[in-house]
């Protein structure tokens, strides 16, 4: 019987890796990721002010699922508020343009013609990871003036493209606080771009609350110092979420 529970337990976690529904292993043992947080398990909220919107999130690991079996806030948002999400994420991947599964060259395959009420972006632990040039913010707004090389251009593009494609509100997202010089300078960048571009931000790096879990929490809500679980997402992130597109949305 014992050898058959192994056998059953490597078979499930090579399904799951085929399946491709999560990158990190750690997610697969985290209790943060089953029973009362799971998707199914999660109650709707009746008359949602965005219920029926559709919103587009562009992203990496964190907006994708990397520790929580390929489910993150967005699919939650779809569960609890009945949004539709539009969810373009790939781990691993970067703002700065460096190939093409760059943020910048996704979003140029996204449908235009999706009648979109808002976009979120992740602003990407991966470009903190890979130490990608900050760059600088530009004086202008016209979206082929921008170096999507960098950071602070990549994300100006982004802004300026999906006010040109979709004229709808621009939401980044930064991650909850972790070790990483290059981040805070990434975030400080993008608090400068919000004055010049009137964006929303959604600050986890710099929310006291967030940051303030318990170390009892903090092993339910992450797999590592920066993918959350279901958990995690559920109970610690969605509510800023929801406050957020309630207040651009309503």
């Amino acid at each position: 019987m014992k050898k058959l529970k192994i056998v059953l337990l490597i078979f499930l976690i090579l399904v799951i890796i085929a399946g491709g529904y999560v990158g990190n292993m750690l997610g697969v043992f985290n209790e943060g990721n089953y029973g009362e947080y799971s998707l199914k398990d999660t109650a709707s909220v009746s008359d949602s002010p965005i219920n029926g919107k559709t919103v587009i999130f562009l992203g990496s690991s964190v907006t994708f699922g990397y520790g929580s079996l390929g489910v993150s806030f967005a699919d939650f948002l779809e569960k609890t508020d009945g949004i539709t999400s539009v969810k373009e994420a790939v781990s691993g991947t970067t703002l700065v343009d460096s190939n093409s599964n760059s943020y910048v060259s996704r979003m140029k395959k996204i449908d235009k013609n999706i009648n979109a009420d808002a976009f979120v972006c992740q602003l990407s632990t991966n470009d903190a990871t890979k130490e990608m040039p900050l760059g600088d913010i530009s004086v202008g707004f016209d979206v082929d003036g921008f170096d999507t090389q960098t950071v602070a251009g990549a994300i100006e593009y982004i802004i300026a493209y999906v006010k040109e494609t979709w004229n709808c509100p621009v939401v980044f997202y930064t991650q909850a606080k972790y070790d990483s010089e290059h981040y805070a300078k990434m975030v400080d960048i993008l608090l400068e771009i919000q004055k010049k571009w009137n964006i929303t931000v959604i600050d986890l790096w710099n929310n006291d609350e967030i940051n303030s879990i318990t170390d009892e929490e903090r092993k339910i809500y992450l797999v590592d110092h920066i993918h959350p679980t279901k958990a995690g997402y559920k109970e610690w992130w969605l509510p800023e979420f929801q406050k957020c597109l309630y207040e651009i949305l309503k």
